[in-house]
């Protein structure tokens, strides 16, 4: 397709306004409605039948293009669709020109507990500590607090325990397309794990007593009742998940 302006611009122009990752069906959408909108103007109605080849296409030759050029950004796929992004190279000086985007550190007892839980999804509490040998309740608040787990559901096991899985948001935050993307995830997704094997007391009525959220869990959708065990208090040690690229 040609034009006044080559796709690969457009899209370009799109990626680069956009606040957040498009996905190709979206960029094909805002290409469509640019189109019924100026039915007077060749350059524009001539993207009028996108298709996904030709998207990927254009994105194709972008990428080419900012690594011959040796640019400071780069078009980059995630979870949610395509983004520029400056490259990783040049965090020192972005860190200093946005030193109040700069995220809380998250401490290593909260990077393992957040990989048992990326590789294993979706898994219970219980199965999280025996595989690393401490209660997790401090570090378990905080993944959730930061967005980065969310509650999945409840596993069919006697007592009925939560389930928790990774978020949208860690999938963009360090940059995945898919679970598959994780490094080694064939791997170690097959090395077989401790599990829990709680003794669960039942009731008179037969019934197991489920497991509550944790206090603060906008997600849980039920109160938590009072004499809830506290959070365990991590010791703060260094470790970054990796700082968000910045546009």
């Amino acid at each position: 397709m040609s034009g006044e302006f080559p796709l690969h611009r457009v899209l370009e122009a799109i990626l680069f306004a956009s606040q957040k990752p498009v996905p190709v069906k979206e960029l094909s959408s805002i290409c469509k409605g640019a189109a019924d909108g100026a039915k007077e103007n060749p350059f524009v109605t001539c993207f009028a039948k996108l298709k996904q080849d030709d998207i990927m296409e254009a994105i194709r030759r972008l990428e080419e293009e900012y690594r011959e050029t040796g640019r400071a950004f780069e078009v980059r796929e995630s979870a949610a669709g395509w983004q520029l992004v400056t490259r990783a190279d040049f965090s020192p000086w972005l860190r200093q020109l946005f030193p109040e985007n700069r995220s809380a550190k998250l401490s290593a007892p909260a990077l393992e507990t957040l990989a048992i839980i990326a590789y294993r999804q979706p898994i219970t509490r219980a199965d999280i500590e025996a595989v690393r040998g401490v209660a997790v309740d401090g570090v378990m608040q905080t993944l959730l607090d930061r967005g980065l787990v969310r509650i999945a559901g409840r596993a069919e096991i006697p007592g009925r325990p939560l389930l928790y899985e990774t978020t949208q948001y860690f999938m963009e935050h360090f940059g995945l397309k898919n679970l598959d993307d994780l490094p080694n995830a064939g791997e170690l997704r097959r090395i077989p794990l401790p599990t829990a094997t709680p003794a669960v007391v039942e009731p008179p009525d037969g019934e197991g007593t489920p497991e509550l959220p944790f206090a603060g869990d906008p997600s849980a959708g039920e109160p938590v009742s009072e004499g809830t065990e506290q959070p365990v208090v991590e010791n703060p040690e260094s470790g970054e998940p990796g700082d968000a690229e910045t546009k």
